[in-house]
């Protein structure tokens, strides 16, 4: 099998990543995986949540590592030609609560390198309250305002990759997310067509 390309579907708080990801497994075959997001593995699993800068920069590089590591394997693993990553590397970067070049420091990597790791940048735009932010999610502590700040920092962190695509919010959430299938289809492999 031929190496994995990497997808990333990213964007702020209550963009609606899971329910996407959950919609995009019918039109994927078995030669995509979807990688699982690393921060909703590092505080399901317990890892402490603290307002501190000490905990803030010790969850962002435990986040960066899982992240890394699920990609690396599916890179090396060989068994599949596209992996779709609930949020990717960069995505720390805009929680990361220290300087930027302490970020590439941690990371061993720069924006550069980690751009090239993927094929494509999926980005849905999060919803105002208006639009239906939704508070209900128990890992989710940010407000709609918050959100929207951190979706900005996404789109500046994100938007120099040549394969960036911005899904913005709208009324109806079916049809923001049949918009981001179809940036799913157009970049998975032949396999699943």
């Amino acid at each position: 099998m031929k190496s994995a390309k990497l997808i990333v579907l990213t964007g702020g708080p209550g963009a609606g990543k899971t329910a996407v990801i959950e919609m995009a497994k019918k039109i994927l075959c078995k030669h995509s995986i979807i990688l699982p997001e690393a921060a909703s593995i590092i505080f399901g699993g317990g890892f402490w949540r603290l307002p501190s800068l000490s905990a803030r920069s010790a969850a962002q590089r435990a986040i960066f590592h899982v992240q890394n590591e699920m990609e690396n394997l599916i890179l090396e693993e060989g068994s599949w030609s596209m992996g779709l990553c609930d949020r990717g590397t960069l995505d720390g970067l805009a929680y990361w609560p220290l300087e930027e070049k302490l970020f590439w420091e941690m990371s061993h990597s720069s924006h550069e390198k980690e751009l090239n790791r993927y094929l494509a940048v999926i980005h849905l735009r999060s919803p105002t309250d208006l639009l239906g932010y939704n508070h209900s999610n128990p890992l989710r502590t940010e407000t709609s305002r918050e959100a929207k700040e951190i979706d900005e920092r996404i789109a500046k962190i994100w938007n120099a990759h040549p394969n960036y695509e911005v899904v913005e919010s709208s009324q109806d959430f079916l049809t923001k997310a049949n918009l981001a299938l179809h940036l799913i289809a157009k970049y998975r492999p032949d396999c699943c067509k």
